[in-house]
């Protein structure tokens, strides 16, 4: 799809400029001719991104103030003018100054949005229209308000769990790397000096051997990680390696239950969003897929979506999926059986939502001890290996 400005004659002679978005410009003027409008003038506009430069609370406050200008009565021209003005954020306030300018010469506001994907998405953009569509925008906008919160309540859970384990690794890494280029060769050193090279404990050898070879091979050492993390970056960008780790981060002990409980909590959240706003099955099950953010629950949603498309329901494809636990297929098959599948749906996305903090919370608790062991053990090894010597070397010199 791309954007067209127009020119035409109404009937009465009148000339009429707007925007469209279409396919294509033979696309545009069927339209347009469609409205008993005669085309004179059709060119392609090119859309304009001003980066992903604005943060969930920046596009938050800007939803919530919207709203209430929309509520209030105030033209929708006069309310992105407003806006404009007062936004503190750069890039929200260029886009926000094309977004006006776009609607001014004919476009909807949701096509409006469309200009920008970086800033609004395929679910923001699809709930917009559906509130253009039913006149209840600013019933849209405070929901996507509460929704744009609670899934960034979700990235940041998603970013606690792996955030500390990845932190002490790192640390761990630096403290061995120091210790066997540095600290343990100083000790070789020393004991050479004092002639107890030879009759070193059996852990002391292993470890200045292992300190050696780090030492000596180092530079092939660097060469092979930095090639693994490039090859990995590289391969989970490619749709069978992001398959392989996100299906991975499902299933693995300890880590799989929180990832799927985070999974579950977003599907929920998005499809009740989008279904309470009136956007049609079929296309929200397909912006939640997209919006899905695991490669396997977006091929799992999309089977879901070509077997509604079927005339199936959705319980049924969901259970096929191997995703979604028991009990959430069988709310959805309550929800749809009762005609309430939007509020079954947010029950749903609450319950998992808070089942998320407490694993969450668990799983923070139980891989600080466990890290601080592995810390402590290999550290305690080196030293302990490093120190075994010198006490044996004090106690010859107190016997002599």
């Amino acid at each position: 799809m791309a954007e067209f400005a127009w020119t035409a004659k109404a009937p009465s002679g009148e000339l009429q400029k707007g925007v469209m978005v279409a396919a294509d410009k033979a696309a545009v003027e069927r339209r347009l001719r469609q409205q008993q409008l005669a085309p004179e003038k059709i060119a392609r506009r090119i859309s304009f991104s001003f980066g992903a430069a604005v943060s969930v609370p920046d596009l938050v406050r800007f939803i919530r103030q919207f709203a209430t200008m929309i509520d209030a009565g105030l033209p929708l021209v006069q309310c992105l003018d407003i806006l404009a003005n007062q936004e503190p954020n750069p890039a929200l306030k260029a886009a926000l100054a094309d977004i006006k300018s776009t609607v001014e010469q004919g476009a909807t506001f949701s096509d409006a949005l469309r200009r920008h994907p970086k800033i609004f998405d395929e679910l923001f953009v699809n709930l917009v229209h559906a509130g253009e569509v039913g006149g209840i925008l600013d019933t849209i906008l405070t929901r996507l308000a509460v929704y744009l919160e609670k899934r960034a309540k979700l990235m940041r859970q998603v970013k606690g769990a792996l955030t500390y384990p990845t932190i002490v690794i790192i640390i761990m890494a630096g403290v061995m790397t120091v210790l066997l280029t540095w600290v343990i060769p100083a000790f070789e050193g020393m004991f050479a000096e004092f002639g107890a090279k030879d009759a070193l404990p059996s852990i002391t050898k292993f470890v200045i051997a292992m300190s050696r070879g780090f030492v000596s091979y180092l530079p092939i050492i660097f060469v092979v990680v930095a090639g693994s993390v490039t090859a990995l970056i590289w391969s989970i960008r490619r749709p069978a390696g992001k398959k392989v780790l996100h299906n991975l981060l499902l299933r693995i002990p300890v880590m799989g239950p929180v990832m799927q409980k985070i999974a579950v909590a977003r599907f929920s959240r998005t499809l009740s969003t989008l279904l309470s706003s009136g956007v049609p099955i079929l296309d929200a099950l397909e912006i939640v897929a997209k919006s899905a953010g695991n490669v396997v629950v977006e091929a799992g949603l999309m089977h879901t979506r070509a077997r509604v498309a079927e005339g199936r329901n959705i319980a049924e494809p969901l259970a096929e999926v191997k995703v979604f636990p028991g009990m959430v297929v069988q709310m959805v098959s309550v929800g749809e059986q009762t005609g309430a599948l939007d509020q079954m749906l947010s029950k749903i996305a609450d319950f998992y939502e808070e089942e998320t903090d407490v694993a969450v919370a668990s799983l923070t608790s139980m891989l600080e001890p466990i890290l601080m062991v592995m810390v402590g053990g290999m550290v305690g090894l080196v030293l302990v290996s490093m120190y075994l010597p010198i006490f044996e070397l004090a106690g010859n010199i107190k016997a002599e």
